[in-house]
């Protein structure tokens, strides 16, 4: 068995009501819940949130809000696991067991399912307690430099003179998903970790939603893909 957990807490700050905030005519937490219901992978999809508002709205794009997140798992600094691990011991609680949790994030628009599967499938079959989705960086790492006091130094001093086709391909999170096996998530075992695959999306589909100027980019993606 299957279960979907999406955080959703009511107080975000850079973008005000984020995950209810209307891209492109809905909700965009709508975005995350329709395509884990598409995706038919999940015996349940949860929203994990402390505001009624946002509660409505996901049982109004067909999730379920079971409880009330705790005001102590509801701040700046708690984090994702924290929730997801709050959400399977709740269920335990009720004497459901699932064996799978994948953990979405409500701003999540250009999630596809067959990613959401291919993860799962990788999960399934291999010897591993997380799957979860990454994008390469755009540019290499190796040659990243940092300002100080209006001047400027490389991280790696050793790389200035090495062509981007030699140096090493580096990948970060891309915040979309997170499968694992519902005792990793209680074990806290580390995601970032020789216990994980990678599921490798294409840059375009990966967008931070951080700011009104992340938001206002990932709309114009979104347009551009979709139109």
């Amino acid at each position: 068995m299957n279960i979907c957990v999406i955080p959703a807490r009511g107080g975000s700050k850079r973008i005000p009501r984020k995950n209810i905030n209307f891209f492109l005519g809905k909700p965009i937490i709508a975005y995350s819940i329709e395509e884990a219901i598409k995706s038919k992978l999940f015996d349940k999809v949860i929203v994990s949130t402390d505001d009624e508002e946002i509660a409505k709205v996901a049982r109004e794009y067909g999730a379920e809000t079971p409880f009330v997140r705790p005001k102590e798992i509801s701040d700046d600094f708690t984090g994702t696991s924290d929730v997801v691990k709050h959400a399977i011991n709740w269920l335990i609680g009720k004497g459901i067991v699932y064996e799978y949790v994948c953990c979405i994030y409500a701003t999540a628009p250009f999630l596809q399912e067959k990613y959401l599967k291919q993860g799962f499938k990788a999960l399934e079959k291999n010897k591993v307690s997380f799957s979860f989705s990454v994008t390469s960086f755009a540019f290499p790492i190796q040659r990243a430099i940092k300002i100080k006091d209006d001047r400027v130094s490389m991280f790696y001093p050793e790389n200035f003179t090495a062509r981007s086709q030699d140096l090493e391909e580096a990948y970060h999170d891309a915040g979309q998903f997170y499968w694992g096996k519902a005792q990793a998530f209680l074990d806290d075992e580390m995601i970032f970790s020789d216990k994980s695959i990678p599921v490798v999306l294409p840059r375009y589909l990966v967008q931070d939603i951080d700011t009104l100027e992340d938001w206002h980019k990932a709309e114009l993606m979104y347009k551009v893909q979709n139109q």
